[in-house]
């Protein structure tokens, strides 16, 4: 299916949907002794679960008033005759590809109305989600509105009988929408702690919210301090490609120049370290020397020749650049990345910047925190501590220099190293290709024991988020949350 195809499904179905609730199972026998709030939730839940997600179109037309009005604030007026040969057309002619809808969390509103003191209908208020459902793949998340619907007594029964759908949002603005009942329950039932959401959205900053606790009973504020793991390997690329093009730095130039490893000294092959060698992964170097035996740095194999996740390749990077200008990475970052990209809140160390009451322990799978270990020395690799509205901004940033950069930019994002099918590595970030849209996806993730982040963006829409989390269970987390981020399910599957 096209993405063409889907959005114009979608905009119908937008446009006949009204929401779900959690009383799927609901018999439509009516239930005497119930809230009138829980009788029309379990009735709309009957209504949308035969009529729509089922096609019980016999149903669905006796459900729906004969003169019932619907008004869509995108695509017009529908009488009952035009509402129910579009949902024949739109919504039940391709079952392999059906639309589902699902109500917003606590979303759902009731109010009575009454004549000469007799209930004669209600009116409800609430907000859907909608999800594309094809087989063997996760509910993709399409768009959302909102709703208000008029049901009528007969008898015993309810008929719908007026519709107001509005406040329709695509996917990508949906993003920011996300309800944080859902995510504080999902944290707690995989014993993580704290979550921060970054939210980007055509190139611009739209929403950052921190969920969670710091410590129990302590909540956690917006400035709470994460360790990012290797998300700080995408600040010093970031560094690195500013450097190349202010015409200060060469990608192809020998590191060797500036730095030389004693480890390496007496191999040739450190001759052919480079900028992009390094940004790349394919320095030949481990992750880390000290994983070896005897704690050395030394080469796996010949540069530029594989391409292998290295630590020691950016560390190498650093020393090279630090000698090279004469400054600390620190200093250089703040010149060329901080400062620029409107940083404040972000620390290679513990410097004094670190406020320690708002820094997200980490946390194992059982939810206990690890005690904090507390860093004094810049890494290109890992230990960055920032703030989810900082790393956000910094994401903005990198997304801005297609502009301000267009011809490094575009360097950054070509594929320099098959890793697998639509999968490559960059300069400085992994890409995922072959999405809807022809769009690709830049990525970088980061792992330490209690820590998971993750920071995404696509070059073509200029949408991307950044996730936070301080504890061993984030997987589970990332399963539920991820699918509702911009194309965030077809990224689940492909990684």
């Amino acid at each position: 299916m096209t993405l063409l195809n889907t959005v114009s499904r979608h905009v119908f179905f937008a446009a006949v949907l009204l929401a779900t609730s959690p009383f799927a199972a609901a018999t439509d026998t009516h239930i005497q002794n119930m809230s009138l709030h829980d009788e029309l939730a379990q009735q709309d839940a009957l209504f949308f679960q035969r009529g729509f997600n089922e096609c019980d179109i016999a149903y669905l037309d006796a459900t729906v008033s004969p003169e019932l009005r619907f008004y869509h604030d995108k695509s017009g007026f529908q009488d009952k005759a035009l509402f129910m040969q579009n949902t024949q057309k739109y919504i039940c002619g391709d079952m392999a590809n059906k639309p589902i809808r699902k109500l917003a969390a606590d979303s759902l509103s009731t109010f009575p109305l009454h004549r000469d003191g007799i209930l004669y209908g209600a009116v409800q208020h609430g907000q859907h989600q909608f999800y594309l459902r094809e087989a063997g793949k996760p509910d993709q998340l399409t768009g959302t509105a909102r709703f208000t619907s008029v049901w009528l007594k007969a008898g015993d029964d309810w008929q719908l009988s007026d519709v107001l759908s509005y406040d329709h949002q695509p996917a990508e603005v949906v993003n920011s929408n996300i309800q944080a009942a859902a995510i504080i329950s999902l944290l707690q039932k995989n014993k993580v702690p704290a979550l921060g959401l970054g939210i980007i959205e055509h190139g611009k900053l739209v929403s950052t919210q921190v969920y969670g606790e710091l410590t129990p009973g302590t909540k956690a504020p917006q400035n709470t301090l994460f360790k990012v793991a290797s998300l700080t390997k995408p600040v010093v690329t970031m560094l690195t490609l500013r450097l190349v093009n202010a015409g200060k730095l060469q990608l192809d130039e020998p590191l060797a120049a500036y730095w030389v490893d004693p480890d390496l000294k007496a191999d040739p092959k450190h001759l052919l370290l480079t900028p992009r060698i390094v940004l790349t992964h394919q320095t030949g170097f481990a992750n880390w020397r000290y994983l070896e035996t005897d704690n050395r740095l030394r080469f796996q194999f010949k540069p530029g020749t594989q391409h292998q996740y290295s630590g020691e390749g950016f560390e190498y990077l650093r020393r090279a650049l630090e000698h090279k200008f004469g400054q600390s990475l620190e200093a250089l970052a703040q010149q060329y990345v901080f400062e620029p990209a409107g940083m404040t809140d972000t620390y290679f160390w513990w410097s004094q910047g670190v406020n320690e009451h708002r820094y997200a322990r980490n946390h194992d799978s059982n939810g206990k925190a690890f005690e904090t270990e507390r860093y004094y020395k810049a890494n290109a690799a890992a230990n960055l501590i920032s703030t989810v509205d900082d790393y956000s901004k910094f994401m903005v940033f990198v997304m801005a220099q297609q502009q301000a950069m267009p011809a490094v930019y575009q360097d950054m994002q070509a594929h320099h190293v098959g890793i697998g099918p639509q999968h490559y590595f960059g300069l400085g970030w992994e890409i995922f290709s072959g999405f809807p849209g022809e769009q690709s996806l830049l990525l970088h993730s980061g792992r330490d024991p209690g820590v998971s982040t993750l920071a995404v963006f696509s070059p073509q829409s200029q949408n991307g988020y950044v996730i936070f989390m301080n504890g061993d269970n984030a997987t589970a987390v990332l399963e539920q949350l991820l699918p509702q981020l911009y194309l965030g399910a077809e990224l689940w599957q492909r990684n």
